[in-house]
This record gives C-alpha cells, sequence and structure tokens, in this order.
C-alpha cells in the first residue's frame, strides 16, 4: 500500500467564460514540484493545463468537467497523458456540496486509468472551500482506492 502526501503544484487560472450557451470555461496553466513523499512523489518538475468547463442545470444541479494535459515524469521521462472527467454537483445546503464525477486518464505509455470519484465540498467562506474526497478504481491500472483532502482559496489580482 502506498500512502503519504503527494507533490505540490503552483498555478494560475483564467476565466475564459460564461460562454454563449451560459457555459463557465476556465484555463489552468501549473507545475508540479517534487515535494512529496518518497513513494507518492513524481521526482520530476511536472507541467499540466487543465480546461475544466461547468453549465448550472438547475438551481441546485450542475454538470461539469475538464479536459487535461499532463506531462508526468516516469521512470525519469515526462509521459504525456490527457484526462478527461464528468461530473454532476448537487448543493444540499448553501455552504455544502456533493458530486460524483468519472474520471479518465489516458497515458502515452501506460495503461488507462479510470475512476469513479464521491466527494464533498464546504464553502468556509466567499474565496475558500475544503474538500473530502474518496475514489474507486474502474480499470486495471487505477489504484483500488484513494481518500483525499483539499483546502483552496481565491485570490483577487486588483485590475
Amino acid at each position: 500500500m502506498t500512502s503519504g502526501f503527494g507533490d505540490i503544484a503552483i498555478g494560475v487560472k483564467q476565466q475564459l467564460g460564461p460562454t454563449s450557451g451560459n457555459f463557465n470555461l476556465s484555463a489552468i496553466l501549473f507545475l508540479s514540484l517534487p515535494s512529496g513523499a518518497n513513494s507518492v512523489s513524481s521526482h520530476g518538475y511536472d507541467p499540466g493545463l487543465q480546461l475544466p468547463w461547468a453549465h448550472q442545470l438547475s438551481q441546485n444541479w450542475t454538470a461539469g468537467g475538464q479536459v487535461g494535459f499532463y506531462w508526468p515524469s516516469q521512470e525519469g521521462k515526462h509521459n504525456f497523458t490527457g484526462e478527461a472527467t464528468f461530473l454532476l454537483d448537487r448543493q444540499l445546503t448553501k455552504p455544502w456540496d456533493a458530486f460524483i464525477e468519472y474520471a479518465g486518464d489516458f497515458s502515452q505509455r501506460r495503461g488507462p486509468r479510470q475512476l469513479l470519484h464521491f466527494g464533498g465540498v464546504h464553502k468556509l467562506a466567499p474565496r475558500h472551500q475544503i474538500d473530502f474526497q474518496v475514489a474507486a478504481g474502474l480499470s486495471r491500472a487505477a489504484p483500488d482506492m484513494f481518500i483525499g483532502v483539499g483546502y483552496s482559496f481565491l485570490l483577487r489580482v486588483p485590475k
């Protein structure tokens, strides 16, 4: 069993929408730093680009997903990996949401990793949130399961 904290990533996000049809679209560019536990870290500086989208279906339901492009270090080389996700999110109360998500990673040199992902988000303040998640692997290359906790905050850059 592998355990420990993963690598830390730093990045920037640019809002690109809402587009026609009221789809929210963003672009996230990041760099993962080799800072995690020895058994979890990629041991490299790994770039990535994510294009998340969301569309509100009703007052409490949102559909969303993401297309991602990653270059993780594996065996000393970058392994291009594409990712596609789709999720449904339900607002339970003003600060609480729950979600279910399918995620598929398709790498250049390894088999596909597919997951079914469940979780919740608690908005601590307008620009701060904490999330809790658990996932089960759907393919041989995916981990059997994982559990995670994350914290996010939004910085406003003066115009």
